[in-house]
């Protein structure tokens, strides 16, 4: 929905103001940290391997990992620019269907995310997978998509999943047996289609045609 990258931009400037509060090199923290997540977001001990990269002591590294990790968990983006045409494509899906947001990571900080993008008010139900039982609940475990199909009141099989991540999006579309949509751009653009998604389509907006077709077609174009 939106491009991963400058969130993790705003978060890593926040990271190197808090290392240099604490006396380090904030400027080289922030850059190291940009490195590291460029490399993957989604991987653990990116603070602790950029301060590594500084040439951070150890003893004072593991001193100051939480204070680092909080200022990140705790950066607020004013404003995050979405993807060109999602607005208007998820208006037209929610004509035809309720939609769901389903997410993980810190709660607080995934809703500030939805907020900045404006895009909280465009989904009838929102549910982050951390709330129901923390990393463990994470896709592709089914939990939070049961949840999002039970509020939406259908069965989760009759769910389409549009997402970015096979590994995640898809898979967790696999897990119930519903149909997804794999949107092959941002971050993971480039991931293997493993598994493979029902449908695969480069922007966002190409997805109103698969699923609103024209009053003509008596189902989905797909």
């Amino acid at each position: 929905l939106y491009p991963q990258a400058a969130y993790l931009r705003g978060a890593a400037r926040a990271v190197g103001r808090a290392a240099a509060r604490a006396g380090l090199d904030g400027v080289a923290v922030r850059r190291a940290l940009d490195a590291e997540l460029a490399a993957g977001s989604d991987r653990h001990g990116t603070i602790d391997r950029a301060l590594a990269a500084c040439g951070v002591a150890p003893d004072t590294a593991a001193a100051l990992i939480p204070e680092l990790v909080a200022a990140f968990t705790a950066y607020r983006p004013r404003r995050l620019p979405t993807y060109p045409g999602v607005p208007a494509a998820l208006a037209a899906l929610r004509t035809r269907y309720p939609l769901a947001c389903l997410t993980d990571g810190n709660p607080a900080g995934q809703r500030a995310k939805l907020a900045a993008t404006g895009l909280a008010e465009a989904f009838d139900v929102i549910v982050i997978t951390d709330e129901l039982g923390g990393r463990a609940a994470r896709k592709p475990r089914p939990d939070g998509l049961i949840r999002a199909a039970e509020r939406l009141g259908v069965d989760a099989r009759e769910v389409v999943v549009i997402g970015d991540r096979p590994a995640k999006d898809v898979a967790v579309a696999h897990a119930v047996g519903a149909r997804s949509i794999r949107v092959a751009t941002g971050e993971y653009a480039t991931a293997p289609d493993d598994p493979p998604a029902t449908v695969r389509v480069e922007t966002f907006p190409e997805v109103v045609p698969l699923l609103c077709p024209p009053a003509s077609t008596a189902a989905p174009l797909w």
